[in-house]
């Protein structure tokens, strides 16, 4: 598929095929190109939690005003970060770099983020946020639909998840057989309206 055309024909599907499971060298793919996604420094704080005993599905699905898709789509993702991925072994995100500019890129690292609390949650918040699209963007250029979600309850999650206290759980995305076409566009906002030119008016 073109990119153009999963740009375009992305769109958040409700109803999946309960049915159908991927492969395990689809999600493989899918998630090898995910980790694609930018990350500042190359930290690459993502962990995706792929949620698949059926029950804790439903315990989800229990706490996410009862969406469908929480349990019917093949795939549900859970899109975390580890907010101190800065500082544990930074060494290793250059690992392939030369050495002189890994030098440079790890040191810079702790001075960069050591102490900055709200920075270091924002920048980890950002590289899901990349990560997210490009996993939906994947997903449709291998044929499947996606749908992702902030309506439930995370702290109720992130118990189910076990999550780490250092990280957060930015949303979840359901991926699989889409059964029913979206509705059309509600409705995009002009680029003159959302396109500023060199500085906002004073």
């Amino acid at each position: 598929m073109e990119t153009f055309d999963a740009i375009y024909g992305r769109r958040a599907i409700k109803h999946y095929d309960p049915n159908h499971r991927m492969t395990a060298e689809e999600i493989e793919k899918l998630l090898s190109a995910t980790i694609q996604a930018p990350t500042s420094f190359n930290i690459q704080h993502w962990r995706f939690v792929l949620i698949e005993d059926p029950e804790l599905r439903r315990q989800v699905r229990a706490v996410g005003n009862d969406q469908a898709q929480m349990t019917d789509a093949s795939l549900l993702i859970a899109v975390t970060a580890d907010v101190k991925a800065w500082r544990k072994s930074p060494e290793r995100y250059w690992k392939d770099a030369p050495a002189e500019v890994a030098e440079i890129l790890v040191n810079w690292m702790g001075p960069f983020y050591e102490g900055k609390e709200q920075l270091q949650r924002d920048e980890a918040m950002r590289s899901i946020g990349f990560a997210g699209q490009t996993l939906m963007l994947a997903a449709k250029a291998m044929g499947y639909e996606s749908c992702p979600m902030i309506g439930f309850d995370i702290d109720a999650v992130s118990r189910l998840i076990n999550l780490p206290e250092d990280h957060v759980l930015g949303f979840l995305v359901a991926v699989g057989k889409g059964t029913k076409p979206a509705w059309g566009k509600p409705g995009q906002l002009p680029l003159a309206e959302v396109v500023v030119r060199d500085r906002f008016a004073g």
